[in-house]
């Protein structure tokens, strides 16, 4: 019985293949871990404006008030504060806007830019 070479390649990923995957998923991770606490400000900020525009303030000073003293508590609010909030009335219904840009090193000299916007109004 004569025997024929096999074409049986050997399937896999080889080591470099395997550096590349790692380096990619680590500079994923790297971004994400980066992010990430931007991410919990915004929300933070954007329940906290909502609140406020539910409970209807009077004054667009007494709303600044409001989430200048939510902010004292909120403990990941730090890129915008109650000067910051344009605060206007649409159908006699108080509508609070706010807009901010967040810079996020990655690596020097690196930077990812975010811009967060939201708005907040009474039902």
């Amino acid at each position: 019985m004569l025997r024929t070479p096999s074409n049986k390649r050997q399937k896999g990923v080889s080591l470099i293949g395997l550096l590349i995957w790692a380096i990619i998923v680590a500079f994923v991770a790297l971004i994400v871990v980066r992010v990430l606490p931007t991410i919990n400000e915004y929300t933070t900020v954007l329940r906290t404006v909502k609140k406020i525009a539910q409970d209807q303030p009077t004054t667009v000073a007494e709303a600044r008030k409001m989430f200048d003293r939510q902010k004292d508590i909120e403990y990941s609010i730090s890129s915008i504060s109650g000067q910051d909030l344009v605060v206007t009335k649409e159908n006699d219904k108080v509508v609070i806007r706010f807009a901010y840009d967040k810079e996020v090193p990655i690596f020097e000299p690196v930077y990812l830019l975010i811009k967060y916007t939201g708005e907040g109004r009474a039902n």
